[in-house]
């Protein structure tokens, strides 16, 4: 217990702490009134049983709603504290006991803690009498026992420190009574106990003095004025000694309330009787008046349940002698419901992380409504179609929390109106919105806008040209959209792809590294790898496809006729050709692709262009007219080969034919070939080893054509008795495709190419009748052969096949050619002659 002693008629003031209870997170402290500011009211952290830290770390606060803040926590001490002097008649009025609510909130986590704080009485308020001055005018003829009503003192104290007794000036005419009410009121009458006498004493003057019961024991007085008049021997009576009535709060004014009735048996003016307020506070009497003749109370002022729920008004009858009565008027405030439920928001989360679990406490509201009954029941809810539920947690306070997943992908706000509504009729409701901002957390990785990339590129271009452009989006925000681009490691033709493009990390733009060429390289692919800037980074792939585009940067090659440095090759026509016969076939190819290989021939010069004609698309060489006798025996014609690019480019071959029927015509316009001296007699003995090795090799394949043959007709004779069908196969017979006849014979023949047909396998059958005159400039004779062939393609078991190796001549008729080659040569062994003769008719 403590004790303040203060001088020069201060008050003493006894503080007495009732015990600390802690129990369920609450508090409880008893503390006097009029407390200096700074006053220390309880150690709070160590009731709560809390460390100090944790009231500075969560932000510790109080929070009281509506109520002024009288109370101050100080959190680094743990400590509460006299925010300003609290006077409790101020605070509270008569109310019994005086107590303060208010809540302590911490963050992180959220907690509250609900402190209650009783304020006791000191006596500092003196009995005060409203009327200071109390004046009485008594017949002399009242009779001992007759009452007079005084002023009460009005004392805000409460208990002991409260108004507790009168004390009345020592006179033989009258006698202080104190009469005690139900409610713990105490009616001050003045009781005659000696008759007056006017004569001998016509005004008589008192002094009433109040004493409440503290310590010390404080006062107040006021002054009787009694003036003695002639004989009223009635005073008026009330029908009631209390009137109970009731008002609701919305009454308008000018409201009668109800009415009080008195009356006196005396007649005349004796008897008349006016009706007056007394004995009531100055408040009440400015919110109610009473109608001094009939005597109705009459509302003169609005009331308001939540300020006070009743009221006592007392009223004094009167009549023209000074004869008085009282009774006393109880006035009940009905409630209705009109007041609105008020919204605090106690704690508030502005921004709350969108992985942040359910149940996380977003925010906690405190809703008040000072309504009474189902007035004051009140009922919360929040807009649908969000994540977030409201949960009560105690009387009249909630919790919001997060009630699903949140993903701010899919929305990076919400604005949460919480309506808290009461069960009044009708029903008031009031509401407040909180914008809850969703922070982005790294959960989404980078998507391209497709599934695969497909980009061209034109071959010979520049190093460092822009191909393509590869885009990946990032749901996420800020940091963790950021997009970077890697081109992920791996491998062209076993070269590293990095050497072929490149990637650029901010824009994803694609560069070509290198020149490309269409002929080496038509397509590649990689990886590019798109990775976010959040902590962990995510990523995503796509294959980007790059596609090579032709140029037309090369010319057409030819194939056939083979042109030789050294030796001339003629294609012979008889002068019995009839028109559309075949000469020969220009044979090119072009190593680029799509148009730009699309070949056409045409003949740019000719000794005699009206005898021939090339074909656009084919290239072959035929007669356009009857060969006839006057026609040169010696024709040279230039056939250029152009591809379809754009520029187009080109090659021209020159072909010579030779029109005669046998070999002395021709010989006689190539007489002026000389011979080349510079071959010595050896020349012979190289013929004949080169004829030894083409024997050998012929020999060989003739051994290996047999063993293939037997083994073929062993496996017919196997399926022939296993009983399965043998579809035999037939090489394809191509004819003159004109219908000319100038091909006498079936030519079979097949090509197989590659895109450089250089270096193609070409195959060619037997063919039938076909005259190749070869001849050198240096040679001075000319042997022409003609070959007649058995057509050896009736029997389709046995096809025989020459395969020319890459480079070679494409002419089917190498042994004439060979035959010819000695002929140029001189070297006219009829051994050798009757021997390549043989082996070219085999």
């Amino acid at each position: 217990m403590f004790f303040f002693f203060q001088d020069h008629g201060q008050l003493l003031l006894f503080i007495s702490f009732l015990s600390l209870s802690s129990v369920a997170g609450q508090v409880s402290y008893s503390i006097p009134e009029e407390m200096a500011k700074g006053s220390l009211i309880g150690n709070i952290a160590q009731d709560l049983g809390l460390d100090r830290k944790r009231l500075t770390s969560g932000k510790a606060r109080i929070f009281t709603g509506d109520s002024a803040e009288h109370i101050e926590l100080n959190s680094e001490r743990g400590v509460l504290l006299i925010k300003e002097k609290i006077d409790r008649e101020a605070l509270c009025g008569q109310t019994t006991p005086c107590a303060l609510h208010f809540q302590i909130i911490l963050e992180n986590p959220m907690e509250f803690y609900t402190v209650v704080v009783e304020i006791t009485d000191i006596n500092d308020n003196t009995p005060v009498f409203e009327k200071t001055d109390m004046k009485f005018k008594i017949s002399e003829s009242a009779v001992i026992g007759a009452k007079f009503l005084l002023e009460r003192a009005l004392d805000p104290d409460v208990g002991m420190n409260s108004l507790q007794s009168y004390y009345l000036t020592k006179t033989e005419n009258f006698v202080l009574k104190l009469k005690d009410q139900p409610d713990g009121e105490k009616i001050v009458e003045m009781v005659l106990q000696k008759p007056l006498d006017r004569e001998k004493e016509e005004e008589i003057f008192l002094v009433l003095t109040a004493v409440d019961g503290g310590e010390p024991n404080l006062s107040g007085t006021a002054q009787i004025h009694v003036t003695v008049l002639d004989a009223n021997d009635n005073a008026p009576v009330f029908t009631k000694t209390v009137y109970k009535a009731t008002i609701t709060e919305n009454a308008p004014k000018g409201t009668v309330i109800t009415r009080v009735t008195a009356s006196d048996a005396d007649k005349g003016s004796n008897s008349k009787i006016t009706y007056s307020i007394s004995n009531t506070a100055a408040d009440v009497r400015d919110m109610f008046e009473i109608h001094e003749i009939n005597g109705d109370l009459i509302l003169k002022s609005s009331v308001d349940y939540e300020k006070a729920r009743y009221y006592q008004i007392h009223v004094q009858a009167s009549d023209e002698g000074g004869l008085t009565d009282s009774c006393k008027i109880t006035v009940e405030v009905i409630d209705i419901n009109d007041n609105k439920p008020v919204i605090n928001i106690m704690s508030q989360t502005n921004v709350i992380p969108e992985d942040s679990k359910p149940a996380t406490v977003v925010t906690m509201v405190n809703v008040q409504d000072i309504d009474s009954g189902d007035n004051g029941k009140v009922h919360c809810a929040i807009n649908e179609h969000i994540p977030f539920t409201l949960k009560p947690t105690s009387s009249n306070f909630f919790n919001l929390l997060a009630d699903n997943e949140l993903d701010r992908e899919r929305a990076s706000e919400y604005n949460i109106t919480v309506t808290c509504s009461d069960e009044g009729v009708p029903s008031l409701s009031s509401s407040v919105t909180l914008t809850l901002q969703i922070s982005d957390v790294n959960d989404n990785a980078p998507v391209f806008e497709r599934s695969s990339y497909e980009a061209y590129i034109v071959e010979n271009n520049t190093p460092g040209l822009s191909i393509f452009t590869v885009k990946a989006r990032d749901a996420d925000w800020n940091q963790n959209a950021r997009v970077s681009y890697i081109l992920e490691d791996s491998s062209v033709n076993g070269v590293p792809v990095s050497s072929y493009v490149s990637v650029s990390a901010d824009s994803g733009v694609i560069h070509a590294v290198r020149s490309f060429d269409y002929e080496q390289i038509k397509d590649f692919h990689f990886r590019v790898k798109a990775q976010d800037g959040g902590s962990p980074p995510l990523s995503s792939n796509v294959t980007v496809k790059i596609l090579i585009q032709d140029q037309n940067d090369n010319p057409p090659q030819v194939l056939y006729p083979v042109q030789t440095g050294g030796s001339l090759v003629a294609e012979m026509v008889p002068r019995s050709a009839d028109v559309g016969y075949l000469v020969t076939k220009v044979v090119a190819v072009d190593v680029d692709s799509g148009q730009n290989a699309w070949l056409s021939y045409k003949l740019q010069k000719a000794t005699d262009r009206a005898l021939f004609e090339v074909g656009l698309q084919n290239g072959e060489i035929r007669t356009i007219r009857q060969v006839t006798d006057k026609d040169a025996v010696k024709q040279r014609l230039t056939v250029i080969v152009e591809d379809n690019g754009q520029p187009s480019r080109s090659a021209t071959v020159i072909v010579n034919v030779a029109v005669a029927d046998s070999f002395p015509e021709v010989l006689s316009e190539f007489t002026d070939f000389t011979h080349d001296k510079e071959y010595n007699d050896n020349l012979t003995f190289y013929l004949v080893l080169a004829l030894a090795v083409v024997s050998f090799l012929f020999i060989t394949c003739l051994v290996v054509i047999t063993s293939v043959k037997i083994y073929r007709w062993r496996q017919s004779r196997i399926l022939y008795h296993s009983n399965l069908p043998v579809i035999p196969y037939y090489p394809p017979r191509y004819s003159d495709t004109l219908g000319t006849g100038t091909l006498q014979h079936v030519y079979n023949y097949e090509v197989c190419r590659t895109t450089d047909s250089r270096k193609s396998d070409c195959k060619f059958g037997r063919a039938g009748s076909q005259n190749v005159l070869i001849m050198d400039p240096s040679s001075t004779g000319t042997m022409q052969r003609i070959q007649n062939e058995k057509s050896i393609l009736d029997e389709p078991d046995s096809p025989i096949e020459v395969c020319f190796p890459d480079g070679a001549d494409v002419s089917p008729l190498l042994f004439s050619g060979l035959f010819l080659f000695i002929l140029q040569h001189g070297v006219l062994d009829p051994f050798i002659v009757s021997a390549v003769t043989f082996f070219s008719t085999i």
